[in-house]
């Protein structure tokens, strides 16, 4: 159960740091030299490897499982 809210809790951090990535460009348009729009993406990559580790994590270790129709036909 902990791994599920660890992974809901990564997804939105990914989407908070896309949308800052986005009002951080918006607002520095005319700023020269502003970092604060790829320091977002890069804290969003992060977080998306982290996100992907914790949910293949879950599928090796068991805690997670496939329940989809198709899955166990292949």
């Amino acid at each position: 159960m902990w791994l599920k809210v660890v992974i809901v809790l990564l997804f939105l951090a990914v989407l908070v740091s896309l949308s800052s990535a986005l009002f951080f460009l918006l607002r520095d348009m005319g700023a020269p030299q502003s970092k604060r729009t790829l320091y977002a993406l890069g804290i969003r990559i992060t977080l998306a490897a982290l996100l992907v580790f914790a949910i293949w994590y879950g599928f090796h270790a068991g805690i997670l499982s496939n329940t989809a129709p198709w899955a166990d036909k292949y």
